[in-house]
């Protein structure tokens, strides 16, 4: 075998018996933490989120070299499917309210921008309706309700739900959707009227002036629903609301964060202000 690798005897034992180096033990304990991590998102993150992991764990490595250990051990985070625009069935307030957002979802603190949207969950039962509320400051799901309708319920619950928790100041907040029926009928705006919410509307048509609730809706989609089967109604309702409360707002790191979660960006907005 020596003479066949044109390598001399002498020259493979020694290979043989030299120790691993620091530089290789170091690769093999990064190797399992990035698989610790990549196991651990449930195989939904990519190089960036995994070494965003790895930095908050202590651990100092470029990138890259997270990229490459990945590309080695083959591990590939579930892909978004093709998009397709989803067509918003508009309300009859088309022109009375304003978009006070613009399509800037950022916020310097909890409570000042609030963004909405209807997606649906595929089951066997048929669909299921799901009703989000995120808060544009920590990115976190801070409402939602699910229904097997999309009557104006809907999303009222949901923003009921916001109210309960915390997330809206009288006068102040701003509940941004789409011009969908349901949040242009008199119900939702009786509700907002009563929760004291300065109501703003997109577009009609135009996906990208609520593009943070489509965002969070194709998260959503392509970490939990696209990669499980719903039996029932009562089988989604269970999975996504563990989704949401047990991973997306408390574990998932976020981008636009600073990757950081959802649950420590608005703990930490507390503290601070509770110290202050």
């Amino acid at each position: 075998m020596c003479a066949w690798a044109k390598v001399s005897r002498s020259g493979y034992h020694n290979w043989k018996t030299r120790p691993v180096s620091d530089q290789a033990k170091r690769r093999e304990v990064l190797a399992a933490l990035v698989q610790y991590s990549f196991d651990e998102s449930d195989e939904t993150y990519g190089y960036r989120r995994v070494h965003a992991d790895l930095t908050r764990w202590g651990y100092t490595v470029d990138d890259e070299t997270v990229r490459g250990i990945m590309r080695e051990l083959g591990l590939v985070p579930c892909q978004p499917r093709p998009w397709r625009p989803v067509t918003t069935i508009p309300g009859t307030d088309l022109g009375g309210t304003p978009d006070l957002i613009e399509r800037d979802f950022t916020a310097d603190e909890p409570g000042l921008k609030l963004v909405g949207d209807i997606t649906y969950i595929p089951t066997w039962e048929g669909w299921l309706y799901l009703a989000t509320v995120l808060d544009c400051f920590s990115k976190k799901v801070v409402g939602y309700a699910m229904a097997d309708h999309m009557r104006t319920e809907l999303v009222t619950d949901a923003l009921d739900m916001a109210n309960r928790n915390g997330h809206i100041r009288e006068g102040v907040t701003v509940m941004h959707t789409d011009r969908g029926t349901q949040y242009t009928s008199d119900e939702y705006v009786r509700n907002a009227s009563e929760l004291g919410i300065r109501r703003s509307l997109g577009k009609t048509g135009v996906c990208w002036d609520n593009a943070w609730a489509e965002s969070f809706n194709g998260t959503l989609k392509v970490e939990r629903v696209y990669r499980t089967q719903y039996p029932t109604r009562a089988h989604a309702r269970i999975d996504i609301t563990r989704y949401i409360e047990l991973r997306y707002n408390t574990r998932r790191l976020h981008s636009a964060i600073g990757y950081r979660t959802p649950h420590e960006v608005e703990m930490a907005w507390i503290a601070a202000n509770q110290a202050g």
